[in-house]
């Protein structure tokens, strides 16, 4: 079984920054894609960015130049900078990665940690 650890949450003030940190473990023989999701109150799951195994990564529109993730593939670790944190950044935010552990390969959430940005 694989294990995703999502922390680094929290709430700030309108313009401030936060630091999401994933850490994923149990039978990982490779990671590939990774990425960080959100789940706003009443809204669907969407993506905010994400990154292959390759490095390429893409943000969505909306976090593009006020984001930034990092990867590190040698500690099983997926980050996200978050800064001008906006109100709209509300929302629980969720990482995911697929994994091949050596037989297939599967998709798998984190529990979710929220970010609540104040006004």
């Amino acid at each position: 079984q694989v294990q995703l650890v999502e922390s680094g949450g929290g709430l700030v003030q309108a313009g401030g920054s936060l630091r999401l940190s994933c850490a994923a473990s149990g039978k990982i023989f490779r990671l590939d894609v990774m990425a960080w999701y959100r789940e706003a109150p009443g809204k669907q799951r969407e993506l905010v960015a994400a990154v292959t195994s390759g490095g390429t990564s893409n943000y969505a529109d909306i976090v593009m130049g006020r984001f930034t993730m990092s990867r590190d593939d040698a500690k099983n670790t997926l980050d996200l900078q978050m800064n001008n944190l906006k109100p709209e950044d509300t929302a629980v935010y969720y990482c995911n990665a697929d994994v091949y552990n050596g037989r297939y390969s599967a998709s798998y959430w984190g529990q979710g940690t929220q970010v609540s940005v104040s006004s």
